[in-house]
Formats: structure tokens, sequence, C-alpha cells
């Protein structure tokens, strides 16, 4: 990884993943796609209200908010039949939501490249993960900038 920081939040999920054999890596992402949240009603049956993340195979919306204290929240959706990605979706809304803009902003490109995955999901779905996180660092840019 880059030298950047990584927020506790992305490195306490990249940690959880790299202390498991690589053979069970696949069910905590199965695991983490099992605990998307829910997007704010709001959101929900709008995805013209998100940014479709093209770099995913399966339709994958995402929308960056900042709360009354500045902090991001990042909602996401993806079909529960494409668990790998809805997984990836997970990670990073669970690890972005809470921070700041500049620690957002400062998460590592190469985030996805180091849970230890590479093996086990095709690099296809690691670039969809990657388009996820630089959509989101750049809607966090915007409205940081608004």
């Amino acid at each position: 990884m880059t030298a950047h920081v990584l927020p506790d939040s992305l490195a306490d999920i990249r940690d959880e993943f790299l202390e498991l054999p690589e053979a069970d890596r696949l069910q905590l992402l199965l695991e983490f796609s099992n605990e998307l949240p829910a997007v704010p009603a709001r959101y929900d049956g709008h995805p013209e209200l998100c940014e479709r993340v093209i770099e995913c195979q399966s339709p994958v919306y995402i929308v960056i908010d900042l709360d009354e204290d500045g902090l991001v929240a990042m909602h996401a959706t993806a079909p529960p039949e494409a668990p790998t990605t809805r997984g990836f979706a997970s990670i990073l809304v669970q690890g972005i939501t809470g921070l700041t803009p500049d620690a957002v902003l400062a998460i590592p490109d190469d985030f996805p490249q180091s849970i230890g995955l590479t093996r086990a999901v095709s690099p296809l779905r690691l670039s969809g993960m990657t388009g996820m996180l630089m959509r989101a660092k750049r809607q966090v840019a915007a409205k940081r900038a608004a």
C-alpha cells in the first residue's frame, strides 16, 4: 500500500481479512455482503440520486452525504445476487462512514488490493471496488468544496 495513513476503521477490516487463512477470506467477504446497511429512505428506489459505479458488472450505486458535524456517510446499493460486489460495497460503507472528509481523501487508492483477496477474486471485481473508492473520494471532495 501507499504511504497514506489508513483510517482505523479500514485498517481493522483489512487486518480482519489478513488474519484469516486465504481460503477463509471469501467467507468473510460474504459475511460483509450480508451486513450492507440499507440506504436512507430518500435514496431507496431512486438510483438517479446516486452515482452508478460503471466499473462494477452488477448495478452498484453510491452516494456520499456529510452529516451536521461534517462527517462522511457513505451509502451504497448492490444486488443480493452479487455477493462479492455487495461485500466490497459493505466494507467501504462501514469503513468510510463516520470519517472526516480529509481522512476519506487520504485513503490509499490501492486499499482494495491490501485486504488479501487478490488471488481469491478476479481482477475485474477488485477493479469494481477500486471504482467505488475513487467515486466515493471524488464525491467527498465535491461535497467538501460546496
